[in-house]
């Protein structure tokens, strides 16, 4: 967003009426921007919250509102704001605590005008950069969970701002990342930013195909062509015509084809199988991979001049390793999307299910982690998912721990057991009250406890027999 400095608005506020024209007078002459003045602390505030300005030239020692307690007032508004302190009495006290309460600047009346000007600029230049950097924000914060790209980590944050940048232009992108990181998902939301959202985003999947079904898939073809080409067949270069075609896994298109690709590129053309000429065509290549591109071409396995043109823009999706502070955030998204899907809604994590989750080693990234949590959502049998609830990677291979060990592997050894103590204990009781529907006389008779050393026992682990209780209201 370009800045336009006539529509940038400056505030000077002071109880003389000779000192407000002398500097409305100064700074006209120097700076574009819109002026206007208040001859008080509270008409000040006033015009503040009707105008949203730039920045505030206030006197420090006015009869109603002083310039310290305006100064409060005006970031507590909006703190992009820039404040400049200006006063005939100025002490060292008062600076300081200009200063410290946030203004951007403090001088003494009198003043020199070139002092005042620069002032004034570099206020304007600040709440620009300021107001600008919110919007972006703002404008991706509003985005991320829109487009199924939920995190605020550092490592995503520098991805969606990147792909904000190019997602209204027509440059191809490459998009690269471990498996389950989301690179369809990133493909897609750049589509859906850009001014071709109104159409499909056609995806292949160029694994998928043979060599032969591939390239008629990709480029089309003409009746006769070959045996059993009764009609013409339309491509999906030509479906994509005026919208985004995603090529998923890149790498393992074959040779043949990757010059045809090249083609495409380089002339934003192609040609059927059994054309004799070419077809422009209007498409956005976005081309996802795994794998290392650049062995592949130390192989010869891989064209060297496509990889230079995919590779215009890259998009490297983080792993969840690198990412590990938006775990938290990326469970409960999960855990609302599954829960209405499955109408298990007021579903919660426990507090020791989340920190699990966090010790966890997700080899499958974002796409494990989902899956865990979708099946999490199907198993739970109360309003809370404990750590016996999350999948752990033995079951896998078909076993099945109680409790995750990768979980405590961090901890000394009595810190340890005293842990894996605690989840057993949390987990089991847990299935008695389940299973005796929150009833604490009939979960005691189930572990062999007296009632008054299970009711002990579950406050001490934070357990309430009433959450236990929704069976029985069900089967009534």
């Amino acid at each position: 967003m370009k800045r336009n400095s006539s529509d940038q608005r400056l505030l000077i506020v002071d109880d003389r009426e000779d000192m407000l024209k002398v500097l409305k007078q100064v700074i006209k002459g120097k700076c574009s921007c819109k002026i206007d003045l208040a001859r008080s602390g509270y008409e000040a505030i006033d015009k503040v919250k009707k105008t949203d300005p730039d920045v505030v030239l206030t006197d420090i020692k006015m009869p109603d509102l002083d310039g310290l307690s305006l100064l409060r007032e005006v970031l507590a508004f909006d703190s992009s704001i820039s404040v400049i302190i200006m006063t005939g009495y100025a002490t060292v006290e008062s600076a300081v605590e200009a200063l410290k309460d946030g203004a951007l600047d403090f001088f003494q009346k009198p003043f020199d005008n070139d002092m005042v000007i620069h002032a004034v600029k570099k206020g304007m230049e600040r709440t620009w950069l300021l107001r600008e950097n919110r919007r972006l924000q703002q404008q991706i914060a509003s985005r991320q969970e829109h487009y199924g790209l939920v995190g605020k980590s550092s490592p995503m944050m520098k991805v969606l701002e990147l792909m904000n940048r190019v997602a209204d232009t027509d440059v191809t992108v490459l998009i690269r990342g471990e498996s389950g990181t989301g690179k369809e998902l990133a493909a897609r939301a750049i589509h859906q930013m850009s001014n071709r959202a109104k159409r499909k985003m056609i995806t292949v999947n160029c694994p998928a195909l043979p060599e032969q079904i591939l390239e008629s898939e990709l480029f089309g073809y003409k009746k006769g062509a070959f045996t059993g080409a009764s009609t013409d067949k339309t491509g999906l270069f030509l479906a994509a015509n005026g919208s985004t075609i995603l090529l998923d896994e890149i790498a393992d298109i074959p040779l043949s084809i990757q010059t045809k690709l090249l083609r495409v590129l380089q002339e934003k053309e192609i040609r059927p199988l059994g054309a004799t000429s070419y077809m422009k065509v209007d498409v956005r290549v976005i081309a996802s991979t795994n794998q290392d591109l650049e062995e592949k071409i130390a192989k010869g396995t891989f064209r060297e001049d496509l990889y230079y043109r995919l590779n215009v823009v890259t998009v490297t999706m983080p792993s969840l390793k690198e990412m590990s502070e938006d775990i938290p955030v990326l469970a409960q998204h999960f855990l609302r999307q599954y829960s209405e899907e499955y109408g298990k809604e007021g579903l919660q994590f426990a507090p020791e299910s989340i920190r699990c989750l966090m010790q966890r080693e997700w080899k499958g990234n974002v796409r494990q982690l989902q899956n865990a949590v979708k099946r999490a959502v199907l198993l739970a049998s109360s309003d809370v998912i404990w750590p016996t609830d999350i999948p752990s990677d033995s079951e896998k291979n078909g076993s099945s721990n109680v409790i995750t060990m990768p979980c405590v592997s961090h901890l000394p050894y009595k810190k340890a057991k005293e842990e894996i103590v605690n989840r057993f204990s949390v987990a089991y009781l847990s299935k008695a009250l389940q299973a005796s529907d929150g009833n604490v006389t009939a979960a005691a008779r189930r572990c062999g406890l007296e009632r008054q050393s299970l009711q002990r026992l579950l406050k001490r682990h934070g357990l309430n027999p009433a959450s236990f209780r929704h069976h029985s209201a069900e089967k009534t």
